[in-house]
């Protein structure tokens, strides 16, 4: 039976792999700091020894380690160097959560497994480092990208955080242009794919990219599925840009945040060619489907506090 580490196991996209893994009958090991219990392993992922230890004897790790943005610069780097030391060690696939920061500013409207990385920001430039090293170093290595996340419960993700957290009471906030195209990507689905991948790592090459493409939505597609799925029409507003700018001043993280506002500016969509021909049988769940369980949790949720007040 194949073995998977999965590191950040308690963070969004780690949650999801451990769920698909374990669903696809793989033995799942949840790594991160604090974890304890069966199956669970207690780790810092960037201690290059300890993360040895932790790794022995599995076929595949997946680095779902996301740490907050304004702490990328010093993390990610030891993360990277940790993780390729314990591939080596141990000959395990490594497979990765990728984003859209490596394409830049002026990202294409279709972006593809070949379209060029541009370092013209600085999460862009981090990202585009830890890959390289990944792909220098001669470790079997499998990058998933994907766009924003959907997951099926508050993560602190752009569609439930700062999107739909109001959906419930027919009030949305957009953060963009609302006919421009956004790349999303549903978290079981991203994992499930990744799953499929890792079935057929021995397949690919010693670097390997996919794109996952997930659904194509220009704002006004977005919000008329969250108003079929509440039952009653959305009064949507702009999210203030010039607000987060200001808290940008004294917040590293609202800096960072900021800095990704390219993003709802720039319409952009992914294809998936590449990973559709891997993975023909991959059915992906329908976009309302997918919305509506997050949706339905927060409005069952809402309902009942006003049932109560």
């Amino acid at each position: 039976m194949a073995s998977v580490i999965i590191l950040g196991a308690k963070g969004r996209f780690g949650r999801a792999a451990a769920q698909a893994f374990a669903t696809a009958g793989w033995t799942v090991t949840w790594a991160g700091r604090g974890l304890s219990g069966a199956d669970c392993i207690d780790v810092d992922a960037t201690d290059a020894e300890a993360l040895q230890v932790a790794c022995a004897g599995h076929d595949v790790i997946v680095n779902a380690v996301n740490p907050p943005y304004d702490q990328w610069l010093r993390t990610i780097p030891k993360l990277t160097n940790a993780v390729i030391v314990a591939a080596r060690v141990t000959g395990a696939t490594v497979m990765i959560p990728g984003n859209i920061y490596n394409y830049g500013r002026l990202l294409p409207p279709v972006l593809r497994e070949d379209t060029p990385w541009v370092a013209n920001t600085r999460k862009g430039g981090i990202r585009i480092r830890m890959e390289r090293a990944y792909r220098d170093s001669g470790v079997r290595t499998v990058v998933l990208r994907g766009g924003d996340f959907i997951d099926i419960q508050a993560s602190g993700n752009w569609f439930e955080s700062h999107i739909a957290p109001k959906a419930g009471q027919g009030k949305l906030t957009y953060p963009g242009p609302r006919d421009q195209v956004h790349a999303w990507a549903y978290l079981p689905d991203m994992a499930r794919a990744m799953v499929g991948l890792a079935e057929k790592r021995d397949q690919f090459s010693a670097f390997e990219e996919f794109c996952f493409d997930g659904y194509a939505l220009t704002g006004n597609a977005l919000i008329a599925h969250v108003a079929k799925i509440i039952g009653k029409p959305m009064r949507v507003s702009r999210l203030p840009w010039s607000a987060v700018w200001v808290m940008g001043l004294w917040s590293p993280l609202m800096r960072e945040v900021f800095e990704m506002r390219y993003l709802w500016r720039r319409p952009h969509a992914m294809d998936g060619s590449k990973l559709r021909a891997v993975l023909p049988a991959f059915q992906p769940t329908p976009v309302e489907e997918a919305l509506a369980v997050f949706l339905k949790k927060e409005t069952d949720a809402y309902g009942e506090v006003a049932a109560r007040a």
